[in-house]
């Protein structure tokens, strides 16, 4: 019998990383199932769901834990099982506008006040062409329960809108 695993990782980035994560689940005869990764400043981060034996749980997230050996974080986490989305609706949520401190903080206290659940979301800072300044940009998939009022929820983001300076977008996802 097998059993699902998810664990995360942080370290400076450098040639090999992902070969060395890859290796030490492969030795363990585990299967990877998804990832998230990305270079941040420096710094190469991710989340990763893995299939492995239940004999080589114990084995496998010490050996994981064990790659602290190598300058990298590693937190391992049984995983929770498939979440069902019945009765949620999955929205796309774009957010675009001059970079200032509170962004994410605003939308995403508007979000869990209404009990929508972020399941990705992907966030920039770049230059606006033109006037060269800081341009930050958002992209989010949310589950929202289907019984959500989606005219009060598109109110509240304008007024959050306006009050920010930013363009906040919400549609139907393709997911």
């Amino acid at each position: 019998m097998s059993k699902s695993l998810v664990f995360t990782f942080v370290g400076a980035d450098k040639p090999g990383l992902v070969e060395k994560l890859s290796q030490t689940v492969a030795a363990h005869g585990g299967n990877w199932l998804e990832s998230r990764m990305s270079e941040l400043a420096g710094q190469f981060a991710g989340i990763v769901k893995v299939e492995v034996s239940k004999e080589q749980v114990p084995a496998l997230r010490a050996a994981l834990l064990g790659l602290s050996a190598h300058q990298l974080s590693v937190v391992v986490a049984d995983s929770q099982g498939e979440e069902s989305h019945v009765g949620l609706r999955h929205l796309r949520l774009r957010i675009v506008g001059n970079d200032r401190p509170g962004i994410v903080r605003e939308v995403s206290h508007a979000l869990a006040s209404r009990r929508i659940s972020v399941s990705e979301m992907d966030t920039s800072v770049s230059s606006a062409p033109m006037s060269g300044d800081l341009l930050f940009e958002a992209v989010a998939q949310i589950r929202v329960p289907q019984a959500l009022d989606l005219e009060e929820l598109n109110t509240q983001l304008d007024a959050i809108a306006d009050a920010l300076t930013v363009q906040i977008d919400l549609e139907e996802s393709l997911r």
